[in-house]
């Protein structure tokens, strides 16, 4: 994606703010003004003071003088209060369509996304997009209107010095950045894939430091973390010369072209008092573009962030929700000849498995055989390569998207929890339940006692039990979502593997208690969550035997 696309990509979401850029534009252009007429009006009291005739008297000059100071203040701050408002109000709005277009992603291309660099994107690459919201938009259109402003003052002092004023301003605001932009722009992107890797490394390390210390692999991923930071501290020292080249040669073209136009004024034998006041207006005025100038090297860690935002807004699901589909009871499901690939890695071939209504069927086979994934694409996580899973003989993928939700439970082994109370974290299977249903959902998994032991009961926040959460007081939780939920179609992967077997028994019995009106498969290793199953299929790599 090229530059001009990123760009125009973002600029599209300021249309709504426009009202709050234009004030931003003004107040800018004003406030610039009124710094460079500072020193300007102080070269014309200078020359007034020399004996030469001026416009303003030195008492009405003064009093400007103190005037652009205050408005100078005043103009600045309400500028920046502006973009910034703009910068923040946008940042809101990308978030909202980031975490949209995950909720899109998931799970399917989430599951293989890399974790930290998912991370990076929605932390750092969208904060990044605030020096392009409130430091670029606004300065480009600010200096743009201020350079001719200045240009036509400088026409009344003779034609020439507009022009080579004009010249002067594209050098800074328009050449130098282009070029600084070019040659930093690669080195930025990299910078941020740098920046998304450790960050990526530095969450995996975090998350196996436990098993790091056990098996004294610790030095290893130090190196490895060090490697890492090393190569990001090559990238940002890249970035940080083509700044201090920008600022640089920035400084020295503003200098230079200040100069030419004195020596313009030499050569044309212009009057002592308008070879100041245009010089110094000149010199003032290069302001808003050397703001320009800047960016030409900050901006490419911007270009970097934005490619990568617009990347993820981009991608296509690879499982399009379905909202104006077909609704059914979920009483039949049938998995015909169906072949699944994660990218090349061949999963399911030829597939077939029916499931009839009310039936208890176990699972069992070796890892890598595909049991999680089917269940994964009878939740319709991922849609089949080949072939047809039907509900009622009802496409899977012509379902309501609602309705396939609502119609099935899915227990995994690993229960995620939320910085929210025991009773919320249970409550996200069923957002109206009353209190009654929770206890009752709880009571089914074994989980009530342990909540009630708890000093604030079911209002007991997760984050102050922190590590005292067992993994198998996890995984009842997530029954307890389960039972609560209540799905007609109920698809349990390995969910007593963290429990004892008295646990075990209990939420079994629970299980099999509820079988009358309920259709749940199975994927277990243990032959005692099996035992009470109508059949078990075994699966073998690649198929069902």
């Amino acid at each position: 994606m090229s530059t001009v696309q990123i760009f125009s990509r973002l600029i599209k979401l300021v249309f709504p703010l426009t009202v709050y850029m234009i004030c931003a534009i003004l107040m800018g252009v004003a406030g610039f003004l009124c710094a460079i007429f500072i020193p300007v009006l102080s070269s014309m009291a200078l020359v007034s003071l020399l004996g030469y005739q001026t416009l303003l008297s030195v008492h009405i000059i003064i009093i400007l003088l103190f005037v652009c100071a205050l408005l100078r203040g005043i103009l600045r701050y309400a500028e920046q209060a502006c973009n910034h408002y703009i910068a923040f109000k946008l940042l809101a709005r990308i978030r909202d369509q980031v975490f949209g277009a995950l909720r899109k992603l998931c799970p399917a291309k989430l599951e293989v996304k890399d974790k930290g660099s998912l991370i990076s994107l929605i932390t750092s690459d969208i904060e990044l997009l605030e020096v392009f919201y409130a430091h670029t938009i606004s300065p480009i259109c600010i200096a743009f209107i201020t350079s001719l402003v200045c240009v036509s003052i400088q026409v009344q002092f003779g034609w020439i010095y507009g022009l080579y004023s004009l010249f002067a301003y594209i050098v800074v605001g328009v050449v130098l950045p282009v070029l600084i932009s070019k040659q930093s722009r690669q080195i930025g992107v990299e910078y941020r894939k740098e920046a998304a890797n450790l960050n990526s490394y530095v969450l995996e390390s975090m998350r196996g430091l436990k098993e790091s210390m056990q098996y004294m692999d610790t030095n290893r991923r130090l190196e490895g973390l060090n490697k890492q930071t090393s190569s990001l501290a090559k990238r940002e020292k890249k970035l940080k010369y083509f700044q201090a080249k920008t600022i640089s040669l920035t400084n020295f073209c503003v200098v230079l072209l200040s100069l030419g136009l004195c020596l313009i004024h030499l050569y044309l034998n212009s009057s002592m008092d308008s070879m100041i006041v245009s010089s110094v207006l000149q010199i003032s005025s290069f302001g808003p573009v050397i703001a320009l100038a800047n960016l030409g090297s900050t901006l490419s860690q911007t270009i970097g962030a934005g490619q990568r935002v617009i990347s993820l807004l981009d991608e296509t699901p690879m499982v399009e929700e379905v909202n104006n589909g077909k609704e059914t009871d979920f009483k039949m499901v049938d998995v015909s000849s169906v072949d699944f690939a994660y990218e090349e890695e061949q999963i399911l071939k030829d597939m077939n498995l029916s499931i009839q209504e009310n039936e208890v069927i176990g699972i069992q086979g070796k890892s890598g055989s595909g049991k999680s994934t089917l269940l994964k694409l009878l939740m319709r996580f991922w849609d089949v390569s080949k072939g047809n899973i039907l509900v009622d003989d009802l496409n899977i993928q012509s379902l309501n998207t609602s309705n396939l939700r609502k119609n099935e439970g899915y227990v995994t082994q690993e229960t995620i929890l939320f910085h929210d109370t025991i009773e919320n974290n249970i409550r996200v299977a069923k957002e109206n339940a009353s209190e009654e249903e929770i206890q009752s959902a709880c009571k089914k998994a074994n989980i009530h006692e342990y909540i009630q032991s708890l000093p604030n009961g079911y209002k007991t926040m997760v984050e102050e039990l922190g590590s005292s959460l067992s993994g198998g007081e996890r995984q009842r939780i997530g029954l307890a979502r389960m039972f609560l939920h209540d799905a007609k179609l109920v698809l349990l992967d390995e969910p007593t593997s963290n429990l004892d077997s008295l646990n075990e028994g209990v939420i079994l019995k629970s299980i099999y208690e509820e079988r009358k009106d309920k259709t749940i498969i199975f994927v277990s290793h243990r032959e005692s969550t099996l035992s009470h199953c109508d059949r078990i299929i075994h699966m073998e790599s690649e198929r069902v035997s």
